[in-house]
């Protein structure tokens, strides 16, 4: 009979590339990896790892075995959601990974709605870039996750994963309270061109964005700021040390503390959720998403 443990952690191998990366993902030892996934081998009785450099692949054998793990892994998540549809209480653990403003504005609402519906279910909770966060939901770290998408900007398909969109929220240009606003949505942008500016980091779907928002309009932004921190980003607007672009969930249903100007189209970023398809019908699952979207409704009415 072969070790569940021990194929998930071949999976995760042809996942994540490394037995470094896998013992970080699973919290053990990279020696301890190397020893379960040695005694998967001798289980099978056949090589499924080869020495390349400093690293291994999997050998054909490996990879026929990959695919009938993820199988068999999902047949046992299947089971656990059978389980759980059968009782007429919502129980167990949900690992929610989310990002900095929907932690901010949608988590409260949700998680106090959930302890007095579903007292006995556990809501763990993570803040994590939505890269991140994909690949840990598909990857079990997670059982559902929270990404922003900028439009244009379409984030990977993973066909294990579902997608249900909860909201879209404004992006607006922000600038210090009380200068006077040009009436144009296309001069406002221009008359950033010589301003300093705050962006989220190099490589954030948020950041590209911006720039090419930017270069559309004709110009780079002259990044003085380099902040993940969207909290950040509104004291040094609001301080008038810098300009930038805020969605509408930064503020959580309360009164802006910058001026807000909107940007040419009027673009809204998009709010979604993704689960494993196979865990997807699990009654706790199910209880966080309608959490979540009630949360939404409230916080940033949806006008569509």
């Amino acid at each position: 009979m072969l070790d569940v443990n021990r194929l998930r952690m071949l999976v995760e191998l042809s996942r994540r590339g490394t037995l470094s990366a896998v013992a970080d993902a699973l919290s053990y030892s990279k020696a301890s990896v190397s020893q379960q996934l040695s005694a998967l081998e001798r289980d099978v009785g056949v090589p499924l790892l080869r020495r390349v450099g400093r690293g291994v692949q999997l050998t054909p054998q490996g990879t026929v075995l990959v695919t009938e793990a993820i199988g068999i892994l999902d047949q046992l998540e299947h089971a656990e959601v059978a389980v759980a549809e059968s009782l007429t209480e919502v129980t167990g653990t949900v690992r929610v990974a989310v990002f900095q403003t929907a932690a901010h504005a949608l988590l409260p609402p949700a998680l106090l709605a959930l302890q007095q519906q579903h007292p006995s279910l556990r809501v763990d909770v993570a803040e994590c870039d939505p890269e991140t966060s994909l690949d840990g939901v598909a990857s079990r770290d997670f059982d559902l996750m929270l990404a922003e998408q900028y439009p244009g900007h379409t984030r990977p398909i993973n066909d294990d994963l579902d997608r249900v969109v909860l909201t879209h929220d404004a992006i607006a240009l922000a600038r210090q309270p009380g200068r006077t606003a040009e009436t144009d949505a296309t001069e406002a942008l221009w008359a950033t061109r010589d301003q300093p500016w705050v962006l989220e980091p190099a490589g954030t779907a948020s950041r590209a964005w911006a720039e090419q928002l930017c270069r559309t309009a004709g110009f780079e932004p002259d990044v003085h700021f380099e902040v993940a921190d969207l909290t950040t980003h509104v004291r040094l607007i609001r301080a008038g040390l810098a300009v930038g672009l805020l969605p509408e969930l930064v503020w959580a249903g309360e009164p802006p503390t910058v001026a807000l100007t909107t940007l040419p189209g009027a673009p809204r970023r998009e709010i979604f959720s993704s689960a494993r398809r196979v865990s997807a019908a699990a009654p706790s699952i199910r209880a966080v998403r309608r959490a979540l979207a009630s949360a939404a409704s409230q916080t940033l009415p949806d006008p569509d």
